[in-house]
């Protein structure tokens, strides 16, 4: 079960579909290291541009997440799928409609062990805050708050806090981590750095790196092993 699995990533990296890539960016990606991909975006995600980075990943052992956005791009073949449920949404199709129509077209495809996605996004500018209908207007405790009731109260493997682009707050960050029992906590968000990525790796089971390995890539593959090297 890949859950066991994921319980020991320290490091993800995130490609987007949408974005082209050569073979030698993509190997830097996927030997580096890192423990698994996930491969998602919020914008120009399509059923051709996932199979085909899919089939360009299981070139390679790492682990592949497919972050399901839009429903005509699920395809099988992936170890897992983070269908969003994001509990700071105002729009009911991303709390529990996008998983009911996920089953509904693809049920028998899916391994419900395997399908994932607690989501709380807190970048207002940002494209998946937009698209969610999120409100971002959260203070520390609320939350807190959120964590707790996925953690406790929908009992959720996986606590994803989302802060797409946006370098978040780490006293956030470590207050949430505080709070889950027994959910995994992935951060994901605006890390461009070594540092950046230790900070918070100190409270964060797993630190998701995306943009940066478009901006960057010598910086972000740097990232891989300063995640791995915080002690917690």
């Amino acid at each position: 079960m890949i859950q066991q699995e994921m319980k020991t990533w320290k490091h993800v990296f995130k490609v987007d579909p949408a974005r082209s890539f050569t073979e030698e960016w993509l190997a830097d990606i996927c030997e580096s290291g890192t423990d698994a991909i996930i491969v998602g975006g919020s914008d120009g995600i399509t059923i051709d541009n996932v199979t085909e980075c899919l089939a360009a990943i299981r070139r390679y052992s790492v682990p592949c997440v497919l972050e399901v956005t839009e429903l005509e791009a699920l395809t099988p073949g992936f170890d897992a799928y983070f269908i969003p449920v994001v509990l700071n949404s105002h729009n009911p199709a991303f709390i529990s409609g996008l998983h009911q129509q996920a089953l509904k077209a693809h049920g028998q495809l899916l391994d419900m062990a395997d399908v994932i996605g607690e989501y709380c996004i807190l970048n207002r500018d940002s494209s998946a805050a937009v698209r969610t209908n999120s409100d971002t207007a959260l203070d520390i405790d609320d939350v807190e708050a959120y964590a707790r009731f996925s953690d406790q109260v929908l009992r959720m493997p996986v606590f994803y806090l989302e802060y797409s682009g946006k370098y978040g707050d780490p006293k956030v960050v470590k207050k949430v981590s505080e709070t889950l029992e027994n959910a995994q906590l992935f951060y994901g968000g605006g890390i461009k750095t070594a540092d950046d990525a230790k900070e918070m790796a100190k409270y964060a089971d797993t630190v998701v790196v995306g943009n940066a390995i478009y901006e960057d890539k010598k910086t972000a593959l740097a990232t891989v092993q300063a995640v791995k090297e915080v002690k917690v």
